[in-house]
């Protein structure tokens, strides 16, 4: 099924995800999320990828969400806004089980949900004049469908202020929280961009897709636990196939076969 409100385009193992509503700064509606969920349920399948970008079209990254989208919900049920909050929960939980690096290149606004698109990537990079905000208690509401993720990215203190107050903020002060990993001028906002990328492929797919697991492992894992998780995993990846091509290239000195492949 074609996307409408975003495009997927794939360069050998990169695939690059754009939101597409530039006249609304690529503002999230039922439809996009829809999209989003979708494609990325895609992306998780395709062992073709090995390397996803989420970038917006346009002016900004992402708005938030939709005037016309925030207008419609105002008139749902108490359980139409139920269903409608688990469809948004189930497509931000999607995009962060999404095995593959993922990249988010932010420019100009993320916003609200927008900020929360931020927050589930790998890596994010953001032009040094992009803003940011968890605006929601300015509309009388809360950030409740992102607050997992930003908490785990910035943790509870910053989240905390950020989120009561409502305020904007600026890139290096997203850089400084851990919100944002890269701040860059504008103009070279897509070489970093690509140098990121250009790293991420030369990991194991399997090492970076158990790793990516492993860390969400770990938030709910005992003290006492973690000694004997790490230890399999370790054990696991060092026995497989790709962990055995890893370390017999490193001995030889040669690439290991997953860089040839690209």
């Amino acid at each position: 099924m074609p996307y409408q409100h975003l495009r997927r385009t794939d360069e050998g193992p990169v695939a690059t995800v754009t939101l597409a509503r530039p006249d609304s700064h690529n503002a999230l509606n039922a439809a996009l999320i829809e999209e989003l969920t979708r494609c990325f349920e895609e992306i998780t399948e395709d062992d073709g990828v090995r390397v996803v970008v989420l970038a917006g079209e346009g002016r900004s990254f992402c708005a938030g969400a939709d005037v016309g989208y925030m207008r419609e919900t105002a008139s749902f049920s108490y359980e139409e806004n139920l269903e409608d909050a688990r469809r948004l929960a189930m497509m931000y939980w999607t995009i962060d089980e999404c095995p593959k690096p993922l990249v988010s290149r932010v420019q100009r606004a993320a916003m609200g949900g927008g900020a929360g698109l931020v927050a589930v990537a790998d890596v994010a990079v953001a032009d040094s004049e992009a803003h940011f905000a968890f605006s929601e208690v300015r509309l009388g509401i809360a950030p409740a469908t992102i607050a997992p993720l930003v908490v785990r990215k910035i943790g509870a203190s910053h989240a905390r202020s950020l989120f009561v107050a409502g305020e904007r903020f600026d890139a290096e002060r997203a850089r400084e929280i851990g919100l944002v990993h890269i701040v860059v001028p504008r103009e070279g906002l897509d070489a970093a961009v690509d140098e990121k990328v250009g790293e991420l492929v030369q990991g194991g797919p399997v090492a970076q897709a158990t790793t990516k697991a492993l860390l969400r492992r770990l938030e709910t894992t005992e003290p006492m636990e973690a000694p004997g998780l790490t230890a399999r995993v370790i054990s696991e990846l060092r026995t497989g196939e790709e962990g055995q091509e890893g370390l017999a290239a490193f001995l030889e000195k040669r690439e290991p076969r997953w860089r040839m492949e690209r």
